[in-house]
């Protein structure tokens, strides 16, 4: 995985401009302030401007550290009391290391004349920073950058300064890859040192730190073996180190402004990852491929549509993705992670052929479709919902005020549901059982499309559960009596409905996961009180009654119904929900017939 994410950080770099400086000892920061200053050091003013990259010195811990030139408040003009004198101290040591280059001097100079310089620039921030005017104060909390009264370009972007910066580095690497020939684990090269040194923080990752997270450290003892201290543990070079970190940090902040229409017919900006996907708050799945190739696959799988989906399959099933898919080289690779405070978790690795990504993409449609009755068009059509809600048919519900039910926000569930339905759209995976309980529980609430969907999807891909005999719309071959069961109990309901109306609490409310797990007791009464409602049918609605009783009676007819199990187990309860579906959208199209 790191060796993964070092490639596509080094081919990031390799695509940038010329006019780009790309090194190790630099990297682009934000800068959010000018310290404007005269030749001979005079301050003469400070200029917010809006925050923008600019190349500059990399440190990969600030911790002890200063930058040339472009660093916060508190090292620039020790703003912040007592507790930034360190941190102002550092910053001066490090311009001395420069002192000797004339593009410094007026620094230099600015720092030596108090009055006339730091003094005066110090309290004009201070008073700057009682504004209560946020974006300025934001901006005040940012990085100061030094520029010439006289000139356009900031004395830190100079390319003799900025080259400066890397001499020094470079000779640094010299002195350290003379001392030691340790080689690198990702690259297998000598070329770069191993240092005990934090390899960068990784930003945006849910529910990490906001100043970023690492994903390799070694920060207590135990972590450490054969007498390795720190990062030499991990045995990687400075330049894998810093690639993969600036690899894994645009995957999880790439993207562009889409407009976006809202309920009210507003539109508005709104930004969309282009290689990261949202799984829960505390969830985020990053993919790729070796040469950055599009994948409209991955849409698909946020936004199906039935149009494109059946274009996709007719297309593999031609053949034209098939032959291509063992000739071409390029490869697709998935990362899923969390935050745990300043570290990263890694849920899952997942590496595969861009071929056998599309083809197990293909087969997950197949997989996830259903049929569900239209009320507009008035016939069953097939659904395919995307990954989100499948795994969202499992998030816990709570009783509102009003009575009615919502998303519980703190069910941790739909996320990692969502990370096992990603890597099973994936690798054509089976589905880890215990997500077909979560659904079974929430299905008492409502057997919906997407649970139905998600149900079927295990079940298929689940050797107990019948292994790929359910369809859209039916079994295929002999029905298992659960199943069979299901439908009964969707008939008895209709019955139940026709004869009563719209009830709070009928038998789906009062009696579905109790004929679900335990058919034997439940449906002896369950039919006790068909009788009654059949009873009461016949009275008002006899061509009706008749008609239900006959398709229950056909229904029944498929099972012993004197020898119904006592219990049913999780992979039979699952076959029960999808009967239960199919019987409702197959009695929602023979109602409108």
């Amino acid at each position: 995985m790191i060796k993964e994410l070092s490639e596509l950080g080094k081919s990031l770099r390799a695509g940038k401009s010329d006019d780009v400086w790309v090194h190790d000892a630099l990297r682009d920061e934000t800068i959010s302030m000018e310290l404007v200053i005269t030749p001979d050091g005079v301050f003469h003013g400070l200029q917010l401007i809006e925050d923008k990259p600019t190349p500059s010195e990399a440190i990969t811990a600030k911790k002890g550290k200063a930058r040339l030139l472009l660093d916060k408040p508190e090292e620039v003009l020790c703003f912040g009391g007592d507790t930034s004198k360190k941190k102002h101290q550092l910053f001066l040591e490090k311009i001395a290391l420069y002192k000797t280059m004339d593009e410094l001097a007026p620094v230099i100079v600015f720092y030596e004349n108090n009055e006339t310089g730091i003094d005066k620039a110090l309290a004009e921030f201070e008073e700057l920073s009682v504004t209560d005017d946020k974006k300025v104060k934001k901006r005040l909390a940012g990085n100061i950058g030094f520029r010439l009264h006289s000139e356009p370009s900031r004395i830190h972007e100079k390319p003799i300064v900025l080259q400066a910066v890397v001499d020094r580095y470079e000779a640094t690497q010299q002195e350290q890859l003379a001392s030691s020939t340790k080689k690198c684990s990702v690259c297998g090269k000598t070329d770069y040192p191993v240092e005990d040194i934090p390899h960068g923080m990784i930003k945006k990752v849910p529910d990490g730190q906001t100043a970023g997270c690492a994903l390799i450290s070694y920060n207590e003892n135990a972590f450490e073996s054969y007498a390795l201290k720190g990062n030499n543990n991990s045995s990687i070079c400075t330049n894998c180190a810093k690639t993969y970190v600036e690899g894994l940090n645009w995957l999880l902040s790439s993207g562009n402004e889409i407009a976006v229409t809202d309920k009210k017919g507003k539109t508005k900006a709104q930004f969309r990852y282009s290689n990261r996907r949202n799984f829960g708050s505390d969830t985020a799945m990053v993919f790729w491929t070796r040469n950055n190739q599009a994948m409209d696959e991955i849409d698909l799988l946020d936004s199906p549509s039935a149009t494109e989906v059946a274009i996709m399959l007719e297309s593999l099933a031609s053949g034209t993705e098939t032959a291509a898919r063992y000739l071409e080289p390029e490869r697709f690779y998935s990362c899923t992670l969390s935050g745990a405070a300043a570290r990263i978790a890694v849920r899952d690795w997942i590496e595969t052929s861009l071929g056998e990504f599309r083809a197990s993409i293909a087969q997950w449609f197949k997989d996830i479709a259903i049929g569900t009755y239209d009320f507009d068009l008035k016939k069953i059509n097939t659904n395919y919902a995307s990954l989100y809600s499948l795994a969202r048919s499992c998030q816990r519900q709570r009783m509102k005020s009003d009575g009615t039910y919502e998303y519980d926000k703190d069910d941790a569930a739909t996320a990692r549901v969502a990370v096992a339905l990603w890597k099973a759209a994936l690798h054509k995976a089976t589905i880890p059982i215990w997500i077909l309980s979560k659904a079974l529980q929430r299905a008492r609430y409502d057997v919906s499309a997407e649970r139905a969907s998600l149900i079927k999807l295990i079940l298929n891909r689940n050797p107990k559960g019948g292994g790929s005999m359910i369809t859209e719309n039916n079994v295929e071959g002999k029905k298992p009596i659960a199943y069979v069961c299901g439908q009964i109990f969707a008939k008895l309901e209709h019955v139940q409905y026709k004869a009563l109306g719209d009830r709070n609490a009928g038998i789906r409310e009062k009696y579905f996961t109790y004929a679900m797990t335990t058919p034997a007791a439940a449906f002896g009464r369950l039919f006790n009180l068909n009788s009654k409602h059949l009873t009461k049918l016949k009275s008002e609605q006899p061509g009706t009654a008749i008609n239900l009783d006959k398709e229950l009676q056909t229904l029944c007819g498929e099972i012993d119904i004197l020898k119904f199990p006592q219990q049913f187990l999780l992979e039979e309860q699952g076959q029960f929900a999808i009967g239960y579906y199919h019987q409702k959208q197959a009695q929602f199209a023979g109602s409108n017939k």
